[in-house]
């Protein structure tokens, strides 16, 4: 019996999810159970158990009963049903911690299981449509930003391999030192027997590089600027160097197909040919003394902007670990071709991202750096940055159709850079933001684009919101 009264208990999910039902912050929870924010806000992350005393606070002031809020969440067996799906395979997850997710965070379940429900009529249709119309189905980008975002965006094998070739580029006597490009060009030439040609736009025609395997001939277009066409032959040189290790790679990773096992191998190509302009111990070191400076690894480096800052995002070594970035591209129709992470990212993983982050009105200042804190609903704060870059080979083709980069990091780490001095970080000005308009529930918003998918429109033919879609509260 005494072993059961000591037993602690932790119902931190179900009193988020009556404080949620309660349409309650956990300020207004606190002060109408006599506790501290901070305190509850412990209890609700199951940091903290929930006492004797509280539940009789809770069952009092909030007329609860308390076998309900015990009860159990949703069912082991539906849970197991779901992670017994090829789909998950290589993923662990016991049966203890399916327990605790069906129980303290049953919302969450129900979510899973209703998606999962969704993708298995999705794929019962692909299906049917694939054997009468011969319907390809499959993404391969998503795959490999998936397999890549496992890694936290970080392939330290390849940080190893890279930083090495940097190192047998340049005369280890601390000579006169070549371009990182000459040096590139010689060893491809003495090792690879292969030379490097920049050729006429109207020859290159759509291609920027392109490898000529007969004539052991590397082609670059004459469209490519000096950080780009570095970037191509560092590319070539990671290929020909460690193909074998890159491929070996490739093929551990298992992509589901063929289309996907070449872009993953292109991904991992590029990785390498980062890592060996941008060698992980003297491009971490540099960005830590420079205060993240962007400007100074472009010039110390001789790469572009977005190089600089897509490598920031991998600084996970372990021993030396850099400011945890997230990185997101976009084009002037809002269109996210890049989007990756060393740690936590704000945005919604699939839609797109909030028109309040400056990085959409980052091309209104072409070039500038523009900065900005923005808090998320659950009150995580970022500190961000965002400019414009063009496109690669800018040229007749691509003429203004210019790209912006976002580039965040917690707002915890924000003293560590250039870009936050003399900014007050304690006290910050503060721009709220939501995750991609489908799904961010914050109202009212002039800039909402769409309404919550999970909530019905209200739309009042007597009075006008600044919000052009306003909806019914949930």
């Amino acid at each position: 019996m005494a072993e059961s009264c000591d037993r602690k208990l932790f119902l931190g999910g179900r009193l988020k999810r009556l404080r949620r039902e309660l349409d309650l912050t956990q300020t207004a929870m606190a002060a109408d159970l006599g506790v501290s924010p901070s305190y509850l806000n412990h209890i609700e992350r199951n940091q903290r158990p929930v006492t004797a005393q509280l539940l009789l606070r809770l069952a009092e002031t909030y007329d609860v009963d308390l076998r309900a809020l015990n009860q159990g969440g949703v069912g082991e067996a539906e849970l197991a049903e779901v992670f017994a799906d090829p789909l998950f395979a290589g993923i662990s997850v016991p049966r203890h911690e399916m327990l605790q997710l069906g129980e303290d965070l049953p919302g969450a379940a129900e979510a899973l299981i209703r998606l999962y429900r969704s993708l298995a009529e999705q794929r019962g249709r692909a299906r049917i449509e694939a054997e009468h119309g011969g319907i390809e189905t499959g993404t391969p980008s998503d795959w490999v930003r998936d397999h890549v975002q496992s890694r936290n965006n970080h392939f330290a094998e390849l940080d190893t391999l890279g930083e090495a070739l940097h190192a047998a580029l340049f005369d280890p006597a601390g000579g006169v030192r070549d371009s990182f490009e000459a040096a590139a060009r010689a060893r491809l030439a003495a090792r690879h027997h292969l030379t490097v040609r920049v050729m006429p736009t109207e020859v290159m025609v759509e291609w920027t590089r392109r490898f000529d395997p007969h004539r052991r001939r590397l082609l670059l277009s004459e469209t490519l600027g000096p950080s780009s066409r570095a970037f191509a032959v560092a590319y070539q040189l990671a290929l020909s160097e460690h193909g074998a290790e890159l491929e070996a790679m490739t093929e551990a990773a298992r992509p589901p197909d063929e289309a996907t096992r070449r872009l993953l191998k292109v991904s991992l190509t590029n990785t390498l040919a980062a890592a060996t302009l941008m060698p992980y111990g003297p491009f971490q070191t540099t960005a830590e003394e420079t205060g993240y400076d962007l400007g100074r690894l472009t010039a110390r480096f001789g790469v572009s902007f977005e190089q600089a800052a897509h490598r920031l995002t991998t600084l996970s070594r372990p021993t030396a670990r850099g400011v945890p970035f997230f990185l997101m591209r976009v084009d002037q129709a809002g269109n996210i071709s890049k989007r990756y992470a060393s740690g936590a990212f704000p945005f919604s993983r699939f839609g797109g991202a909030c028109p309040r982050w400056r990085l959409h009105s980052a091309f209104r200042t072409p070039g500038r750096i523009v900065t900005q804190i923005i808090e998320t609903p659950e009150g995580g704060r970022w500190f961000t940055l965002a400019r414009t870059v063009d496109r690669q080979g800018h040229d007749a083709f691509t003429e203004g159709q210019d790209l912006a980069i976002g580039l965040g990091c917690e707002l915890k780490h924000a003293h560590r850079l250039t870009y936050a001095r003399g900014l007050d970080l304690t006290a910050p000005e503060v721009t709220p933001i939501g995750p991609a308009c489908r799904l961010c529930l914050r109202h009212p918003c002039a800039e909402r684009a769409a309404p919550p998918l999970d909530r019905a429109l209200a739309v009042d033919d007597w009075a006008k919101s600044v919000s052009p879609y306003p909806f019914e509260a949930g």
